[in-house]
């Protein structure tokens, strides 16, 4: 086992399984782990959140690599930097947002 800082989690037993909402600082693992159906809900936001540099979507949690899901356009988005002006990417590339 490793050691493990600045990490809270909070349990939820669900019909059996076990829900963890966990946040882990310096390399951020946001949203919801469902440890029976094994899947991570991704942080979501509309396209207008991630484009608002005041939004919480660029004031918290980010960091380069954080991924998010624009439910505007219906795709996935990288966090190129972990500033609230960071760029956000498409997963495919194909385009990007810097918020202003």
């Amino acid at each position: 086992m490793g050691l493990y800082t600045g990490i809270t989690q909070e349990n939820l037993t669900v019909q059996g399984g076990t829900l963890y909402d966990v946040t882990i600082s310096g390399s951020t693992l946001t949203g919801n782990v469902d440890a029976t159906a094994g899947y991570i809900q991704l942080r979501t936001a509309t396209s207008t959140q991630i484009a608002a540099i005041g939004d919480a979507v660029n004031t918290a949690g980010k960091a380069a690599g954080t991924i998010g899901f624009d439910t505007t356009n219906s795709k996935i988005k990288v966090a190129t930097g972990a500033n609230a002006n960071s760029t956000w990417v498409d997963a495919d590339g194909a385009n990007a947002v810097t918020p202003t």
